[in-house]
């Protein structure tokens, strides 16, 4: 049951609009004003700071949620959960050999993709959405916690100097294949130096980097119109606001 369940509970997560429920609260739909998306950055821009981070933090909530709950549900044999590890689930865990490894990674990324694809093409919305950046960060920061730190500084070195929100995230989102690619090769096993890395054992997780590579695909397919913007010198660029003694 799990195997299923994981998923289809990630996609009905992830679909939930709260851009949409967010601004609706605030008498604004979201879809009329600004880029038209229901991301978070375009609550920030249009309803306000406070509801922004709100709406930031819930769509990346409805990707960690799904798939902590799908890493804890679906174990596998020898390999400790991780950060996340929530004990009482263990006894509702489907614990599989350690040859059937691919097998559980699979069902975990396929439960992450699941809440991104809720959240980009969402059925309460006429299977439209945001652009699946928090989300991502969501699913990811449970699967990959220390990936996720690397992502945020290229994140944030990126929208510091640039000071466009979408290059920052187009920019992480192509390089978070090269961080799953370069964690394999420079992760040892059980995290031990003497050991081999998990490139070298041959036991990478290789479903997380196909899905990352797909993320990263969609990711920057679903920030085409800004890519457009960019080249043409108009997308929006976030700009610090004066204070009130300066000129």
């Amino acid at each position: 049951m799990q195997l299923w369940l994981c998923p289809l509970t990630a996609f009905l997560l992830g679909s939930i609009p709260f851009g949409l429920i967010i601004s609706r609260m605030k008498g604004v739909n979201i879809r009329e004003h600004g880029s038209g998306n229901i991301g978070a950055t375009n609550v920030l821009r249009v309803v306000g700071k406070k509801f922004g981070i709100a709406c930031l933090l819930l769509d990346a909530l409805k990707g960690f949620i799904p798939v902590v709950l799908a890493v804890n549900l679906i174990q596998i044999e020898g390999k400790k959960v991780g950060l996340f590890h929530i004990g009482g689930l263990d006894s509702l865990a489907l614990v599989l050999p350690a040859a059937a490894q691919f097998k559980g990674q699979f069902v975990h990324v396929i439960t992450a993709f699941a809440a991104v694809l809720g959240h980009n093409y969402s059925p309460w919305v006429g299977f439209k959405g945001g652009k699946g950046i928090a989300t991502s960060a969501g699913v990811l920061l449970a699967l990959m916690p220390a990936g996720v730190v690397l992502l945020v500084l290229v994140w944030l070195g990126v929208f510091v100097v640039s000071r466009y929100v979408s290059l920052a995230s187009i920019v992480a989102a192509a390089s978070l294949p090269l961080i799953t690619h370069f964690g394999a090769r420079f992760h040892h096993l059980e995290n031990n130096k003497s050991m081999p890395t998990l490139w070298e054992a041959g036991v990478w997780n290789k479903p997380l980097f196909f899905f990352s590579l797909t993320l990263a695909i969609l990711a920057i397919w679903k920030h085409r119109s800004n890519i457009q913007r960019l080249l043409a010198g108009t997308e929006h660029r976030f700009t610090r606001k004066p204070k009130s003694g300066d000129v």
